[in-house]
């Protein structure tokens, strides 16, 4: 289960596998139960110069009420006078990005059981309010076996009973166009639709190879409208009928029309004859299983990685401070901390929050800044 009382010293650092915008992951042990997970740690110095704060406790806040099985569970969190501590799942088979870019071809089968897998992760996230806001093929994690969980918690939000929300946060090849609408006139908002937009994207783009619009970081907003408005998505002849339904379902502009439920999806003709309990157990095999031999796509691409500097903080010399049962307090203290040890003056956090700097450059670049995924060369915009 998860543990408050845990810190830096209940792991055996065994290797680095991975490097982001402002922290590392290493594949650890704990010492008592041997069971392996992924260290993300980022440093606190980084975090404030960035003004990343708020998303990474947002982050925090809403993954430790969460487990299931497609997603990418944090277990532990922790701190030390340098840096924060976030010990998630290992998942060792790569992005679907990744895959993307070593140009694997995913069968209809594979990517049905895809749509699957990831419908029963949104529906449960779906109970918990929470819009993920970012899912795309770079923020689904792989497990050795081939199983997705999706990862990337940063710009997610909260949205209670018949509230929306209001900011435009996302990448923009995958975002729905009640998110652009918002930019443009205010709208009326968005809620969880958006999320089962971003998987007809995902889901096109695996079985494609490309994208059902045009859409890149940089095309002007009243563009991507326009783009809306007057393309038609083109499915290949090849698909099967119950799978171009199922993709029609999911890209329908009009949210309240759009396939946005567990329920919708299965009642889909397509898949009828799916076993959602042997779904749920992961007892189904899937159709593409990641090369054994290069488990982490950091390696083997050519990325050399150093040996975790992680591993050399002296046990004694770093009580680590367990995060106290509400971020935003572990928040306050080590913003606190920080301007104790430079003496800083001047406001460090953006109290209003929402659509701070972060989420308009993650608009912008369409790249993600997740340090558990593999890092899209190409910008993710290509």
């Amino acid at each position: 289960g998860k543990g408050n009382n845990i810190n830096f010293d209940h792991f055996q650092i065994l290797r680095a596998i991975g490097k982001g915008s402002f922290g590392k992951v290493c594949i650890v042990q704990k010492r008592d139960t041997k069971k392996m997970y992924a260290m993300k740690y980022m440093s606190k110095q980084k975090c404030i110069e960035r003004d990343e704060v708020r998303n990474v406790f947002r982050e925090l806040q809403i993954m430790q009420g969460l487990e299931h099985p497609f997603l990418v569970n944090l277990w532990y969190s922790f701190q030390d006078e340098e840096d924060m501590f976030m010990v998630v799942d290992l998942l060792l088979g790569g992005d679907l990005r990744y895959h993307l870019q070593q140009n694997v071809h995913f069968s209809e089968g594979a990517v049905k059981l895809y749509i699957c897998e990831l419908a029963l992760a949104l529906e449960y996230l779906q109970r918990f309010h929470i819009i993920h806001r970012d899912i795309k093929p770079d923020n689904i994690l792989l497990d050795e076996h081939g199983h997705v969980h999706i990862t990337d918690f940063n710009i997610a939000t909260i949205v209670k009973g018949a509230e929306k929300a209001s900011s435009m946060a996302g990448t923009k090849p995958y975002m729905a166009p009640e998110v652009f609408q918002v930019y443009v006139d205010g709208g009326p908002g968005y809620s969880y639709p958006v999320d089962w937009w971003s998987l007809g994207v995902t889901a096109y783009e695996l079985l494609r190879g490309w994208r059902p619009y045009e859409i890149h970081s940089a095309t002007p907003i009243d563009e991507v409208l326009n783009m809306f408005k007057v393309e038609r998505v083109h499915y290949s002849s090849t698909w099967c009928k119950g799978m171009v339904a199922l993709l029609k379902k999911l890209l329908t502009k009009d949210p309240e029309s759009r396939l946005s439920s567990l329920g919708d999806v299965q009642s889909a003709p397509y898949l009828a004859d799916m076993n959602w309990d042997a779904v749920f157990e992961k007892a189904l095999t899937p159709g593409f299983v990641p090369n054994g031999t290069t488990l982490w796509p950091g390696e083997g691409v050519g990325r050399g990685l150093p040996s975790c500097p992680v591993c050399t903080k002296a046990s004694p010399g770093h009580p680590a401070t367990p995060y106290s049962a509400s971020p935003s307090q572990a928040c306050a203290v080590f913003v606190c901390r920080l301007r104790r040890q430079q003496g800083q003056s001047g406001q460090l956090l953006d109290t209003e929050g929402r659509a701070g700097s972060q989420t308009q450059s993650k608009i912008q670049d369409g790249c993600n800044n997740n340090i558990l995924a593999h890092a899209c060369s190409r910008g993710c915009s290509s």
